[in-house]
C-alpha cells in the first residue's frame, strides 16, 4: 500500500479514515471557516482525519444559469483563510492545465474532476506541481481503467495520488455505485475515496440542474467505509437546500457529527479484518 503524506496527516488504505469535506461551491471565508471548524471539532472529537474541500469554479454546471462561484483568486483567498484559521489541509478542483501551479501555491490537494479523469495535459500538468493529486473516476469508467490514470500522473515523478469512486452513469439522469470498484482500486496500491455524495447525485434530473437524493449518502459513506477504504468525501452546507450547487446531495451540517461517528465505527472494525482480494 502507498501512504500519501499530506501536510501532517498521513493518508493511506491501511490507515485511520480521512474525511475530506466542506462546500460544493466557496461563498465566503467566513463561511468556509464556519463549516471548517465545526467538521475539524467533530473530526478531532471522533478520531478521524480532516481535509476542507471547496470550489471555486464549478466549471461544469448542468445549464449555462447556474452559479460558478467566487473564481481563482478569491477561492484561493478563502482557502488560504481556512489554513491559517483551522490549520487543516486544503483541496479545491482544477479544470485546466494553467490553473495547476497557481492553485497548488495554496491547495494541498489539486482536484481532477470526473468528466477530466482521461485528459492527458490536466493530469500531467497537475502531477508536476508535487501537489498531492485526487481524480474522481469519470461516470464512463470501469475501476480497472483507474490504473492507467494514475499511471499519467505518476510518469512525472508524483506518486501523491488519491483514486475517487463517484458512480457510474446507469441511464439518464442517475448513477450507481458499484462497491466492488473500490478494492479493484485499491489493487493499485493507492489510497481510494469513496464520494459518498456525488454517488447519490442525479446529474441534470432537475432539467436546468442537478437533482439528488441526500438521504442515500450516509447509506454509500457506511458501505463503503466498512470496506476499509483510505477516505471519504462528503459535501455539507448548514442548509443545503438554498446552497448555490449540489444541494440536493450534501449532507445537512449539523448532521455530520453523529455521522463521523458512526463512519469511525465501521472504520475501527474494518482495520481488524482487511478485505483482501
Amino acid at each position: 500500500m502507498i501512504d500519501v503524506s499530506i501536510d501532517s496527516l498521513t493518508v493511506g488504505n491501511d490507515r485511520p479514515l480521512t474525511l475530506i469535506s466542506g462546500p460544493c461551491q466557496l461563498e465566503s471565508s467566513d463561511h468556509a471557516q464556519m463549516i471548517a471548524g465545526q467538521l475539524a471539532e467533530a473530526c478531532a472529537a471522533h478520531g478521524a482525519q480532516f481535509v476542507f474541500k471547496g470550489s471555486y469554479d464549478k466549471a461544469n454546471r448542468t445549464s449555462l444559469s447556474g452559479k460558478r462561484g467566487l473564481g481563482m483568486e478569491a477561492g484561493l483567498k478563502v482557502l488560504e483563510d481556512v489554513k491559517r484559521a483551522i490549520g487543516c489541509p486544503v483541496l479545491t478542483d482544477i479544470h485546466a492545465a494553467d490553473h495547476c501551479a497557481p492553485v497548488a501555491e495554496v491547495a494541498d490537494i489539486l482536484q481532477i474532476p470526473a468528466f477530466l479523469c482521461r485528459q492527458t495535459d490536466l493530469l500531467i500538468a497537475a502531477g508536476e506541481t508535487g501537489a498531492v493529486i485526487n481524480v474522481k473516476k469519470g461516470q464512463f469508467l470501469a475501476p480497472w481503467d483507474m490504473a492507467n490514470v494514475a499511471e499519467k500522473i505518476a510518469s512525472t515523478g508524483n506518486s501523491r495520488i488519491l483514486l475517487t469512486e463517484r458512480g457510474v452513469s446507469f441511464g439518464y439522469n442517475t448513477l450507481v455505485a458499484d462497491m466492488r470498484s473500490l478494492p479493484t482500486m485499491m489493487k493499485t496500491g493507492y489510497p481510494v475515496v469513496m464520494d459518498a455524495t456525488h454517488s447519490v447525485q442525479q446529474p441534470g434530473g432537475l432539467g436546468g440542474a442537478s437533482g439528488g437524493q441526500r438521504e442515500f449518502a450516509p447509506v454509500m459513506a457506511r458501505a463503503a467505509v466498512s470496506l476499509g477504504i483510505a477516505a471519504v468525501f462528503l459535501e455539507t452546507h448548514e442548509a443545503p437546500d438554498t446552497a448555490p450547487s449540489d444541494g440536493p446531495n450534501m449532507v445537512p451540517l449539523d448532521q455530520m457529527p453523529r455521522l463521523i461517528e458512526t463512519l469511525m465505527g465501521f472504520d475501527r472494525l474494518a482495520r481488524t479484518d482487511p478485505i483482501r482480494i
